[in-house]
């Protein structure tokens, strides 16, 4: 896939960049997975027990059983 020189510059891809795609209404997007892209996702989980933390405390119940 070509990405355009003028849209790598503005998003801040260069080669080897990891890319995440997506659906939505019915288009392929595409997202740079690069640092500001990180820190957007930042504490959206916040609050919310780990899928790890989840598993042990599941594990730990059916040890029990």
């Amino acid at each position: 896939m070509v990405i355009p020189s003028k849209l790598r510059m503005d998003l801040g891809i260069s080669a080897g960049t990891p890319i995440t795609f997506f659906e939505e209404n019915r288009r392929l997007l595409l997202e740079p997975l690069t640092l500001e892209y990180v820190m957007k996702l930042r504490g959206l989980l916040k609050g919310k027990p780990s899928p790890l933390e989840t598993m042990m405390e599941e594990r730990k119940q059916e040890k029990k059983s």
